[in-house]
Formats: C-alpha cells, sequence, structure tokens
C-alpha cells in the first residue's frame, strides 16, 4: 500500500505521537507523584492524590513499553545504539520505576507513619527521576551522542560502562531535564486541582500556577541556547530515501542553527514551538481562573509543543553520531525492512483505536472527584 520511503516518514510520526501519548497519559502521573509529597500533608491527603491515579497508571505505563516496542520494530538500529549508550541512564529509570508498583501495592497494608512516608518518598523517586532522565536523554540527542559504527554496523561508545553516566549530566542536558521534570509536575498538579476538593486541589493550583511559567522560560532559554551554542546536523549527501539503509553512505557535516532548518524551509512546523511557549502559559492562566479541565488541555498541548519541536528540529535524525557524523542515524537509514513496517503499521491502525478507546472508558468511569470521606469509607488496603 505504501512505498518504502512513506513507510519510514509513518512510522516516525508514530513513533512520535506514542512519545507524545506517553507523556499526557503516563507523564500526569508522574508529576503526581512527584509532588506527593508536597501537594498532601496528612494521611488522607496523600491517599486522596494517589487514588487520583491509582486505578489507572499501570494502564498508562502501556505507552511507554509500546514507544520501546515500536523503537525496536521501526528502527533497531536505533534501538540497539541508545539502549547502549544509555545504559546507566535506562537503569537508574528502571530502579526508580520499580518504586510505583511497590508503592501503591503496599505502603496502606501498614497503619504506621514511617512505614508509608517512606513509601510516599519512593513514589516521589518514581516520578520525578524518569521524567529528568527522560529529559537529559533528549538534550544529549540535540548535542550529539558520542558513538560510532564500525564496517559491520555495530555500535561503539567512547567511555566505560561505569562512567557512562556522568557525561550525559552535561548544562543543557540538565536545562532539557529541568523542561521534562516541570511540564510533567504542572500536567500533574492541574490534574490534582481537577480530581481533587481543597486543601489538596488549592495547593495543586498554586503549584501549576508557580511552575508553568517556569517550563515556558525554561523552554525559551534551551531554544536560544540551541541557535547559539549547539551545533546542529545537516545531511549534504545521501542515497536515494527508497534504498536499501545503510547509515555509512551518507554525508553529514555540524553547522551552527543547523537545528533550525525546517523551520526555514516549512514555517507551519513553527506551531510545535509556539505551543511549547504558549501552552503553559495558558496552563497557569486557567489554573488561576479555576478552569483545571481547560488547564489540563493547554497543559498537554504545551507537552505536544516540547516533544514535537524537538522531532522536527532534529528532522530525519534519530541519533547524530558526535564523533563520527555519518555514522548517525535518520529514519532513513536506521529503518526495519519494508515488509516489518507494513505488518506492523497495520497491527498499529488495527490495535491503536482499541487501546484509545479502551484509554477514554477507563478515564470516563472513574471520573469525579476524589474526597476525604470517600477515602475514608474504603478499607486501608486500598491505595
Amino acid at each position: 500500500m505504501f512505498d518504502y520511503e512513506t513507510l519510514r516518514f509513518i512510522w516516525w510520526m508514530l513513533v512520535g505521537a506514542l512519545l507524545m501519548g506517553f507523556a499526557i497519559t503516563d507523564g500526569m502521573d508522574m508529576g503526581v507523584g512527584s509532588l506527593l509529597p508536597f501537594v498532601a500533608r496528612t494521611d488522607t491527603e496523600r491517599r486522596i492524590a494517589i487514588n487520583t491515579i491509582g486505578p489507572h497508571w499501570d494502564g498508562n505505563q502501556v505507552w511507554f513499553i509500546t514507544a520501546g516496542g515500536a523503537l525496536f520494530a521501526a528502527w533497531p538500529a536505533v534501538y540497539a545504539a541508545a539502549f547502549s549508550g544509555f545504559y546507566m541512564a535506562m537503569l537508574l529509570v528502571l530502579f526508580a520505576l520499580f518504586f510505583r508498583p511497590v508503592g501503591f501495592d503496599y505502603r496502606s497494608k501498614i497503619e504506621n507513619p514511617t512505614w508509608r512516608n517512606i513509601w510516599d518518598w519512593g513514589l516521589f523517586a518514581g516520578g520525578a527521576i524518569p521524567a529528568l532522565i527522560f529529559g537529559v536523554a533528549f538534550g544529549n540527542l540535540l548535542q550529539g551522542v558520542p558513538f560510532y559504527l564500525d564496517d559491520l554496523l555495530r555500535s561503539h561508545y567512547q567511555g566505560s560502562l561505569l562512567t557512562a553516566l556522568l557525561p550525559l549530566l552535561n548544562p543543557f542536558a540538565l536545562l532539557a531535564g529541568v523542561i521534562s521534570l516541570t511540564m510533567l509536575v504542572v500536567h500533574g498538579a492541574v490534574w490534582l486541582q481537577l480530581r481533587t476538593a481543597d486543601p489538596v486541589a488549592a495547593r495543586a493550583r498554586g503549584i501549576a500556577m508557580g511552575l508553568a511559567p517556569l517550563v515556558t522560560i525554561a523552554f525559551a532559554a534551551a531554544g536560544v541556547w540551541l541557535w547559539f551554542g549547539v551545533d546542529g546536523y545537516r545531511i549534504v549527501s545521501a542515497p536515494p530515501h527508497g534504498a536499501f539503509p545503510n547509515p555509512l553512505a551518507k554525508q553529514v557535516v555540524r553547522d551552527a542553527h543547523a537545528w533550525f532548518d525546517i523551520y526555514r524551509r516549512m514555517p507551519v512546523a513553527l506551531i510545535a514551538p509556539a505551543l511549547g511557549l504558549c501552552g503553559p502559559l495558558a496552563t497557569a492562566l486557567l489554573a488561576k481562573a479555576g478552569r483545571p479541565g481547560l488547564a489540563f488541555v493547554t497543559s498537554a498541548l504545551g507537552m505536544v509543543g516540547v516533544i514535537g519541536s524537538a522531532g522536527l528540529s532534529m528532522f530525519p535524525f534519530v541519533m547524530p553520531s558526535s564523533i563520527d557524523l555519518k555514522s548517525s542515524l535518520t529514519i532513513w537509514d536506521a529503518a526495519s525492512s519494508h515488509l516489518t513496517l507494513t505488518v506492523m503499521f497495520w497491527a498499529v491502525v488495527i490495535l491503536l483505536p482499541m487501546v484509545l478507546a479502551y484509554t477514554v472508558w477507563c478515564y470516563a468511569r472513574m471520573w469525579g472527584k476524589v474526597t476525604a470521606a470517600e477515602i475514608e469509607s474504603r478499607s486501608h488496603s486500598a491505595y
């Protein structure tokens, strides 16, 4: 139905959509977890906050698993290179995520303040650490990753496994991590404002109003830094897009402002950074006006803008190399076979609407505010 070039572009859009879906759904859970020790001050208040996400957090995490599976299916070379180079960072994310299922299930098993406080901080770590690391990873992709491909297309990294995490924590990447963490915290805050009553909702409202403008400021600062301080990548020659994938067959140069080429060629792409800048500001205003439902929508649109800006700026690169430019992986030369992309495309066409319908049904079924009276009427073993 589709030629090879079109399928590779379609899969670039699908992977981006899955990452955005993960940020909007599970990012909300991470934001609530990051806020838990601060927005809720009593055990009942914390149980209220947890019960706004407890019934569906694991379903939201399916977006993360699906995005990883799609990355493996569409770009196996990127999957292999990324999970090798970011191995320590991914382990840190994995260990932090361990706290979520255990924390949700075991927090209320024992009526002991110390026990519950430990799990509350565990849920904080399970939300804040992945949110920060995901942003740091994107920041490093924009700067280039220190790997190269040999003649057999095997990836090799500079440095050792034990020191692999430290170079990732550079200033620009940390700024990207701050953007990721703050926008997910804001998203979680407007969710709490929507699903809870005062005093939790009032505290969440204040956090959303205070942090949302910071997302815009940090995103704008990252754009300025990218313009003045980070060289982008540009392909100067490459085989036809429909040709057999071979990353080493192209010629790549680094150039100032190259990450902004797409906005000059396609001004319509400016919609993404505009959403990234305006979405958080609209979220702050709507949260202040007591419209958390609309604030949740504008927060989601802001995240779409931030993630979309990163993807559009790097297009067609997926994983640039900082030490061997021609080893940089793009959507054209890191893709699976035509048959694999076709089969997986039809799997997505059939299954993704089912997943979306189930997600909408779950949220509709559990809609409404979580109150203290409702929490107190439940068994203490439930969240």
